[in-house]
């Protein structure tokens, strides 16, 4: 059989079929091809990585408004770096894209196969010109229409794929799914940054973080050739392993739909078959596109039809419309499963899979599976089929989640009628799941762009004697939750206490604001110990000692309060109460329950089977943790009424920064630390307000408190800032100015009505005047200062600048500014919390 389908291979000869036959053993021919299809990048790029100067590099030029009068060093640059290959049709090939809000080919991989062709072209190039700078958009043009075989390409040769990318400022656009999608294709990536670049950006740009390199501006560029040389020497032997992504067609895809045809959605199947219809509507039927069967499941599968049923989508529409519900008993889900691997998705039905086309499976249940799902599960995902499944409050939640591609996949429903509600998300994950064909068998990916925002959540552990066996995996559990979510003073806080007779708090709130800090502390954990187990004594413990202002809580400013018990067993005291309790507070509880924990007790604490989990063994764990975060994640977060939606405590915020020659080439860094901390201001009404002065020989108002009333305006004058320029620096100078003409009434300050009013001080020299003076000036006048320094300024002036000596702040050179402004604006937001607070008392 083998041999009638292909010739024999000649002996002494390397050939794709030779190093595929030597790789696998086959069992039929649609096997073969699969692996053939799998296999033969891999094979051709062993053939050919040994040539350094067989290489395609693409150019990818900022050509933004803000980049033109540099364009000249731009060109420069290419022109150098061009000059050092070797071009020829069978060597190097070098393509040109710009880029502003949109992208341009200036000429492509075919376009030139002669030295001083490309040098010509390059030396000819205009300005694009455009904003804003949108480098997704850019990194997702070159990948369709440069990376391509009709473009020049030779990525299915097994050549590297090589891309510069020359960035001056931040993406105006989210760049994570185009950097992904290159990378899935094997696109090695040297990302150039200037100052005003977001570093972050560059490195994940970038094939690895050493591949991103910083400059001062495009001034520079010319000081990175040797870099980029030896970056692109070790890239030339770099190619990535290809996996059938290479065959990818996002205009095919086999979509299966398999309908819960049992009596337990009797009632839905109206809007089922409604459902289906519209998610149908948006597909692209036809001969070689999308297509389309349906199968209704009960004891047993029953198809309707088949993928190659119906090539048009009238004919599938109909057939959906005039579908009879099968129903009988009971849910046998992984038969069900089962059977579409093996009779639906097969080739001789339409199946598409030997041609890599992408293929999906939606799994409707109203009811838990009355048979094991685990096994057909896997078997379809190890398959490569990605399915989503969509459970009502009766289904079981974990099993939904084990089925599901990952159990971001996962749509609960409280019952069928309420299916058009999910449609907006299920879109937006289908659209997640056809820019990969990586077949994990968890991907926190999807998870980790939902981007839970603000919260506060408390782990309360169940630290008894019960669970000293599984401390690993309930530590890991946690630790992992950490890890997949953004921990900062304006992001996530997190709070640890466990309990077994009596609660013991093992951090608070704000006790960290940095993700590293927390993880640190977790590493060190270990459970408690105690014999008896009282739930009841610790739920009240947390909502009176950790939900607090003074423990780090927000809750003050509207920002959601969420307990996530784990337990093992059953309370030896009353839950009931402290539940009531929890919330009338609006306390969001979440509880895990696990091995032994009591099924009713767990039902008392939480009515909300989407908030309740029960861990059966311990590969449930990473499980259920995906899921948690994906419910969480979506929370909305309404505080309880007596709590208040926000905090009702003005702040005048001045920001003082050294604007003196010393800061020149780092003012940019100064600019960008000062806009992000603007981001997390309530600007817009008129709780904060803001004012900039720039200090060095004199001090200069850039705008007063008073000048601007909307966030944007004032970061638009941010963005706009110039170096003042000037030496030496005198801080106690200016100091004084910003005692004697910021924080004043007639100025915008508010003092008068109560608002907290902060001075936050960047020094980047030492000071030629005594800081002292003015300093205690201020602080008798109720200003809160923070002081900022760099190496070059005094420690002991940034100490007696600010308010307490926590206040101040030390970093290697502001480029570093980062690394401490989560912490700022932990204090910054915690003094807020502690002023409303006292505002109540007061009020009481």
């Amino acid at each position: 059989m083998l041999s009638a389908q292909f010739p024999p291979i000649q002996p002494g000869k390397t050939s794709l079929l030779h190093c595929f036959v030597n790789k696998m053993v086959y069992k039929n021919k649609s096997q073969i091809l699969i692996n053939l299809n799998a296999l033969k990048l891999k094979c051709l790029n062993a053939s050919v990585i040994t040539d350094p100067n067989r290489r395609d590099i693409v150019f990818l030029l900022d050509g933004s408004d803000n980049s033109e009068q540099r364009f000249s060093d731009i060109k420069d640059f290419v022109q150098r770096i061009v000059a050092d290959l070797n071009i020829d049709t069978n060597k190097d090939r070098v393509a040109v894209v710009q880029y502003s809000n949109t992208a341009e080919v200036n000429f492509n991989l075919r376009q030139y196969s002669a030295m001083d062709d490309v040098l010509d072209a390059v030396r000819g190039l205009s300005h694009k010109g455009g904003y804003p700078h949108n480098i997704g958009v850019a990194l997702q043009y070159v990948r369709d229409n440069v990376f391509t075989s009709e473009s020049g390409s030779r990525l299915l040769e097994g050549v590297p794929q090589i891309l510069i990318v020359l960035s001056g400022e931040r993406s105006g656009d989210d760049i994570k799914t185009a950097v992904r999608m290159l990378k899935e294709i094997g696109v090695i990536s040297i990302a150039i940054g200037t100052t005003d670049a977001d570093t972050i950006e560059l490195q994940t740009i970038s094939h690895e973080p050493n591949y991103a390199l910083s400059i001062t501006n495009y001034e520079e560029l010319s000081t990175t050739k040797q870099d980029v040389s030896s970056l692109l020497r070790e890239a030339s032997h770099h190619v990535k392993e290809t996996t059938p992504t290479a065959s990818f067609d996002s205009k095919k895809q086999d979509v299966v739909f398999l309908i819960d045809g049992s009596y337990d959605s009797r009632n839905g199947f109206e809007e089922i078959r409604g459902f289906v219809g519209k998610i149908v509507e948006s597909l692209s039927l036809g001969e070689n596109r999308d297509q389309v069967a349906v199968v209704q499941y009960s004891r047993d599968a029953t198809p309707n039809f088949y993928l190659n049923s119906y090539s048009s989508k009238n004919d599938v529409l109909n057939s959906i419309g005039t579908m009879r519900h099968k129903l009988g008993r009971p849910l046998n889900i992984g038969k069900a499963l089962e059977f579409v691997r093996d009779n639906v998705f097969a080739a001789s039905v339409g199946g598409r899979r030997a041609e890599s086309v992408p293929q999906y499976l939606y799994v409707f249940s109203g009811g838990r599976s009355g048979d094991d799902v685990r096994g057909p599960a896997q078997s379809l995902k190890e398959n490569g089929i990605k399915t989503f499944s969509i459970g009502t409050k009766n289904a079981d939640t974990l099993e939904m989640q084990t089925i599901s591609f990952t159990p971001a996949h996962y749509f609960y429903v409280t019952n069928f009628n309420s299916l058009q509600s999910i449609h907006p998300s299920l879109e937006a994950t289908l659209r997640g799941a056809q820019e990969t064909t990586d077949f994990p068998s968890i991907d926190t990916s999807i998870i980790s762009e939902l981007k839970l925002q603000s919260a506060d959540i408390v782990f309360l552990l169940d630290g008894s004697d019960n669970m000293r066996a599984s401390q690993r995996h309930i530590l890991d559990f946690v630790r992992e939750f950490v890890k997949q979510i953004e921990i900062g003073p304006n992001k996530v806080q997190i709070a640890l206490t466990q309990y077994s007779t009596e609660p013991t708090i093992d951090f608070l709130l704000n006790t960290y604001f940095l993700k590293d800090d927390v993880l640190s502390h977790l590493s060190i954990v270990e459970l408690k110990g105690g014999l008896s187990l009282n739930t009841g004594v610790a739920l009240d413990y947390v909502k009176n000692n950790v939900f607090t202002a003074s423990s780090g809580s927000r809750a003050q400013l509207g920002i959601p309060q969420i307990l996530i018990l784990i337990s093992g067993r059953r309370s030896e005291d009353d839950v009931l109460g402290p539940v009531d309790r929890l919330r009338n507070a609006g306390i969001v509880l979440y509880n895990v329950g696990v091995y032994n924990a009591d099924r009713l007790e767990m039902e008392q604490l939480v009515d909300n089977p989407r908030a309740r989990y029960f861990i059966k063994e311990n590969s449930d764990f990473p499980l259920v943790r995906e899921q948690l975060l994906s419910v969480i994640a979506s929370h909305k977060g309404t505080v309880h009424h007596g709590i208040g939606s926000s905090s009702s405590i003005k702040r005048d915020i001045v920001f003082l920064i050294d604007g003196s020659d010393d800061v020149r080439s780092r003012f940019s860094a100064v600019r960008e630390f000062v806009a992000n901390m603007v981001e997390s201001f309530d600007l817009d009404k008129g709780k904060d307000k803001v004012a900039v002065v720039q200090y060095s020989n004199n001090a200069e108002l850039s705008f007063s408190l008073n000048t601007y009333n909307s966030k944007d305006d004032v970061l638009k004058h941010i963005a706009s800032l110039k170096l003042k320029g000037g030496r030496p620096q005198y801080i106690g100078a200016a100091l004084q100015f910003v005692k004697d003409n910021v924080f004043v009434s007639n100025a915008g300050g508010r003092h008068n009505e109560g608002a907290k009013q902060m001075l936050i001080v960047l020094a980047g020299g030492r000071s030629r005047d005594s800081p002292r003076g003015p300093a205690s000036m201020l602080k008798a006048a109720g200003v809160v200062t923070f002081a900022i320094g760099s190496r070059m300024s005094n420690s002991a002036e940034m100490q007696i600048i600010s308010s307490e000596q926590n206040y101040a702040y030390s970093v290697p050179d502001f480029v570093n500014l980062p690394h401490i402004q989560q912490n700022l604006m932990g204090h910054l937001t915690q003094m807020g919390v502690k002023e409303e607070t006292k505002a109540g008392k007061n009020a009481d």
